[in-house]
């Protein structure tokens, strides 16, 4: 899993099928200080999150598994929804 903050939304009326009802958001990668350390990422969302929130992600076939679709292409989701960091190093 990795940290994240949700910068902004995609709307796409044109797309795949198996997105068909997904809410997109752009995400950017932060490390455990909050600082931003990535490129900025499109992830489905599937708790709600919204902009300026932090996030935890994950990529892959854990992605795809939350839209109950092996097949959807999904590489990034959002899995949390971050109330608080604590950083004791």
């Amino acid at each position: 899993m990795r940290i994240g903050m949700v910068t902004g939304m995609v709307v796409s009326t044109q797309k795949d099928e198996r997105l068909v009802g997904c809410k997109l958001l752009i995400v950017r990668q932060l490390n455990a200080n909050g600082d931003a350390t990535g490129n900025e990422e499109v992830a489905v969302d599937v708790l709600g999150a919204g902009v300026g929130e932090r996030v935890l992600t994950c990529q892959g076939s854990p992605a795809k598994a939350l839209l109950n679709n092996p097949e959807a292409p999904v590489d990034l989701a959002i899995v949390g929804i971050i109330d608080n960091m604590e950083n004791n190093l």
